[in-house]
């Protein structure tokens, strides 16, 4: 859990990451395994955007318009060139959007 108000974890199997974003991201690609999978508000998800830590975005888009919220890609210092990989669409109306970023 990357956190910079929790002293202590609240749940079982539980790390806390309270260091530099960067660090603590790289610090987990080093590990075994896979892919990294990240849930977060907006300004969770700007940071690692602008650290340049998101190589993946799967975006669900709801078919529901309710005239206000909080963008996700607000703030940022330069434009985010994406290719999308794969769609999906599901029967509700819900479509599963999968792109990656353009590295330069």
């Amino acid at each position: 859990v990357f956190t910079k108000t929790l002293d202590e974890p609240e749940w079982d199997n539980t790390v806390l990451a309270k260091g530099e974003l960067a660090d603590e991201i790289n610090k987990l690609k080093e590990q075994d395994g896979k892919d990294i999978i990240v849930y977060g508000g907006a300004t969770f998800v700007s940071a690692l955007i602008k650290e340049g830590l998101i190589d993946e975005y799967h975006l669900l888009i709801n078919p529901t318009v309710i005239g206000n919220g909080m963008p996700i890609f607000k703030k940022l210092d330069s434009k985010q060139d994406l290719t999308l990989i794969r769609s999906k669409s599901f029967q509700c109306g819900i479509v599963l959007l999968n792109y990656e970023l353009k590295r330069n």
